[in-house]
Parts: structure tokens; sequence; C-alpha cells
């Protein structure tokens, strides 16, 4: 066929228009080497594993009766796909529960989505304006660099320098997001390290460079162990306690902190004291006191001039929910002013209570504005508040569909362990998946297991549940880790060997303290010496209870 084609209708007027030659292009062989590499790029190929992981287990498993059992591995097996692989964005994955579950008979699209709104989900939120606020004002920066001048002596000590640094990010830390409180200290850190002059790799300069910043991806999540919204970790596994054992008495914020604290200081000062043997020699002092003294902090901090209202009021707010999160609750004797109001308040409550505050009282900047207005929360984290949510409902679908029985199978070995032998076996196994996947995913998938291990095993729950979820937090070996990690590798001051030398000193650290606090105070602070009723099994997923008693 031609490429010129006349389309000519009835007509006698030889210069008509309708006469004119009309182009048509002969069609062109495509090329398909293209149009499949732009099909099977690797983002495609996970996002397609997914589904297709999900219809193979479908399939080919059986798992015997219900069916749900199966069906619910198949959902884990899509979602962690996309979770591992981030082809699909993280938050977006998180809400794949919501379609999921109804579509395979999991669970209703009414019960599943109560999972994504809860008392613990309202504390994240209330939390993290809070941190918004803090982080807006320069609160943070200010505190900071007031808590590194303390231990910025003369002479200079680079030890006493390294634990000021380290102890500033544990401490916020301990109220905010791990990432969060990476991010914030990263920029302190490095504005110290840049007064210092590029060297080779074995200059006492360079090996301190890089225990300041280990020291702070380490102390944001070391930190974040020792209170109940410090990391989302504890904030799920207290959220699994209160729905699998709602009459027994609930982990509120100041039970938690009984035992995270000293957990929390013990591994810090194995970490600040690993660092000093590995990277602090008795030459270092001489080699930084050319570069570093207060002189440089007390610049930065009179940039930041002197402390405004609007700076002492978010101060005073977030202090004052700090001591009403401390007292909500406090032992059998004196039950707290929570007892005030026959426990219908929760951390949550008074988490968002005091977040409403930012947005009634004035800043006095300007006439008219609040401390917070609704364009400064835009950065609320949203993903991790869906990520919350997605290991909720996961939690209630492993254990409500039976999927928790099969898999605690594959850990019966635990129910022979020896009791003192319990927690640090736990604490390995758990260790050892986090560096692998997320924290928060690694709790979602073995507190449940562990919960049903338990049950077998006839002793409290809390025993095997701590040691799990406290040992998803040990994922010290690798950038991939956690976020806090890639925050700092991303600075160049330290490598992946850097990493798995101290990662690995500090998770055995970390399992030899949680495998002596265990057993001496955790019968105190959460009576793992007595026996609990048995887990609650409803037909339809329950509403998460409050985290207040």
């Amino acid at each position: 066929m031609d490429d010129q084609t006349t389309i000519n209708p009835s007509s006698d007027d030889p210069k008509s228009p309708l006469l004119l030659p009309i182009q048509v292009s002969s069609p062109r062989p495509q090329n398909f080497n293209s149009l499949l590499k732009s099909i099977f790029t690797p983002n495609n190929t996970f996002i397609a594993l997914g589904p297709l992981a999900c219809l193979a287990i479908c399939l080919t498993v059986d798992l015997g009766e219900p069916k749900t059992t199966r069906n619910m591995l198949a959902v884990l097996s899509w979602v962690f796909i996309w979770w591992i692989s981030e082809a699909v964005p993280v938050p977006i994955t998180s809400m794949s529960p919501l379609f999921l579950f109804p579509i395979f008979g999991i669970s209703s699209a009414d019960a599943v989505a109560k999972s994504y709104m809860d008392d613990v989900i309202s504390l994240v939120l209330g939390s993290f304006t809070l941190a918004l606020a803090v982080e807006h004002y320069n609160i943070h920066r200010r505190l900071a660099l007031n808590i590194t001048m303390i231990f910025c002596g003369e002479p200079l000590n680079p030890r006493l320098l390294l634990l000021g640094i380290c102890a500033t990010t544990a401490f916020i830390s301990m109220w905010i997001h791990n990432v969060a409180a990476a991010m914030m200290m990263i920029p302190v850190a490095t504005g110290i390290l840049q007064r210092f002059p590029e060297s080779g790799p074995q200059s006492d300069i360079n090996r301190f460079c890089r225990a300041v910043i280990l020291g702070v991806i380490y102390s944001s999540a070391i930190g974040g162990m020792s209170t109940l919204t410090g990391t989302g970790v504890n904030l799920i596994m207290v959220g699994m306690w209160h729905s699998y054992y709602p009459m027994e008495k609930p982990v509120s914020f100041s039970t938690w902190f009984l035992f995270g604290f000293p957990l929390a200081l013990l591994i810090f000062f194995a970490l600040w004291g690993i660092l000093c043997i590995f990277y602090c020699s008795k030459s270092t002092g001489n080699s930084l006191s050319a570069y570093l003294d207060k002189a440089h902090l007390k610049r930065e901090l009179e940039m930041l001039g002197p402390m405004a209202f609007a700076e002492k009021m978010v101060l005073a707010v977030f202090s004052m929910l700090v001591v009403l999160w401390m007292t909500r609750s406090l032992t059998d004797d004196v039950p707290g002013w929570g007892a005030l109001f026959h426990g219908r308040v929760g951390d949550g409550t008074v988490s968002v209570m005091m977040a409403t505050l930012l947005f009634i009282i004035p800043n006095k900047k300007q006439k008219g504005e609040k401390l917070m207005d609704w364009n400064k929360c835009k950065k609320l984290p949203w993903n991790i508040v869906l990520l919350l949510g997605a290991g909720f409902a996961i939690a209630d679908g492993v254990r409500t569909s039976g999927l928790a029985d099969v898999l605690s199978e594959g850990l019966d070995f635990l129910e022979k362990a020896p009791y003192l032998a319990i927690a640090p076996a736990v604490c390995i196994i758990s260790g050892t998946i986090t560096e692998f996947t997320s924290n928060n995913a690694t709790t979602t998938l073995v507190v449940p297991i562990l919960i049903q291990i338990a049950e077998t095993m006839n002793v409290h729950p809390l025993l095997l549940m701590v040691p799990g979820a406290i040992g998803a937090q040990f994922a010290f070996l690798l950038p991939t880790g956690t976020p806090s990690n890639i925050v700092g590798f991303a600075t160049g001051h330290i490598e992946i060997k850097d990493m798995i030398k101290i990662g690995v000193l500090l998770k055995l650290a970390g399992i030899t303290v949680l495998s002596l606090l265990m057993p001496t105070l955790g019968p105190y602070v959460f009576g793992t010496n007595r026996q609990v009723g048995h887990m609650t099994t409803p037909d339809i997923l329950p509403i998460w209870p409050q985290t207040g008693p």
C-alpha cells in the first residue's frame, strides 16, 4: 500500500479539496525490546511480585482450616514484599490491609479500619504535633547546644564531649521519634565536625568524627527504648498487650519508663564505653583542642538569640505533658490522677489535649497568631501513623485468622528453653530479623507469635513480648536497618565496617543487659512472676483498648 492514498468522493470538481491527497502513515513495527524494558523495571517487578506471591500461596499452600489462616499468610507476603522493596510507597502499602483483609475474608471493613485510629494513634498524633512545635521554634537546637557546652571543658576531654553529644541525642529521642531525634542532632554534630580539617583515615580527628556520628545514630535508638512514645515499636507492643489481654493491667507510660529507662541507661553507657575504646585515644584531646572549644558552641547559641515567649510556652506545654504522662498511673496504692476519671482517660487523651493548647496560646509575635497553626502541621509524619495502624491491623489479623498458631510451631523450641534463657533467645531472634526489615514490621510479625508461645509455656506473655519488642530495636549492623542509620551514613563520616564492628558489640551488650533485667526488674515492673488470664479471641477485630487502666 502506498504512503499516499487519494480519497475521491462523488464530485465533478477536480479542484475540490476533497480530491486532495491525504497523508496516511503506514504502521511501523514497534520496538518490543524497549517496550519490555519499560515494563519489566525492578520497581514494576516488585509491584507484580506482591500479588503474585499472594496468589501462589493461595493456590499451593494448605494450612488446614480455617482458610483464613492461609489467606492471612498470603496477604502478609504481599504486604511485606511491598514494604521491604518500597516498590509502592510505604504509606500506601500500609493502607493495603483496608482492602485486602475484607477481600480475603480475614475481617470486615469496619473492624480493620478501627485499628487505624485508637488511643495509641492519638498519642502519636499529639506527640508529633508537639515535636513539630519544638522543631519550629528551634528549642531542640538550643537544648542541644546548651547541654553540649556543659561537656566541652578546658582542657578539652574528647570522651566527655562525646558523652555530652550522645546524652543529648538520647534525651531528645526519649520524647520524639528516633528518626526525628537523629535528624535534629546530626546537623549539630556535623556543625562541630566541620571545624576539623580533612585528615587521613587513621588520624585521631577522623576516628573521633566516626565516634560522634555512630554515637548520634545509636543514641537515638537507645533513647527511644526508655519511654513509651520514644519509638513506634513500644507502642505496637503495648497496643498488642491491651488487645490480647484487655482484662489485665495495662502498660502505661510510667510503667514502661520504670523498666525502659534503666535498660536504656545501661546500654547507653555500654555504647559510650565501646566508642571510647575504639575511637578516643590519649592523643585525641590534643588533636581536637586546636579546632574545637566553647567559643564555637557559644557563637552558635548567640545566633539563636534569647529565648522568646513562644519558646518558653512550648517548653512549658511539653514539660507539662511529660509530667501528666508520668503521673497518670503510678502504683496500686497511689493510683495517680487518672483514677479521677475512672480509667476513661488514656495517654493519647493527654497528648491530644496538650497539643490542642498550642493552637490556643498566642505566640506574642504577631497579633492573633498562635503557637501553632495547621500550616505548620503539614509536616506531620502520616507515613508513620499509617504504618502503626497497619501494624495493629496485621497483628489482629495474624491472631484472629489462626496464623499465629501455625507460625508459633516454628519457634516451639523456646518451650523447652530454661527460664533464664528465654529473654536472650527471643532477643536474638528478633534482633536478627530486624536487620533485614523495619523495626515495626519485625514487632508486628514476631510479638503475636511470642504470645502464642507464652500461652503454650504457661508463662507471663510479657516475659517474651518485651524482649521481642526491645530486640526489634537492635538494628545496629546495617545502614538500611533503620532510617536513623541512613541519616548518619549519609554524612560520609562512617562506613559499613564501622557499623558492623560497633553494632555487633552493642547488640551483644543490649542482649546481655536485657537478659539481666527481665528476670530481676521485670517481675517488679510487669508482674511477670504471676499468671494471667487467657488471651481474648473475638470473632471480629476489636477496637484497640485505651492505654489507660
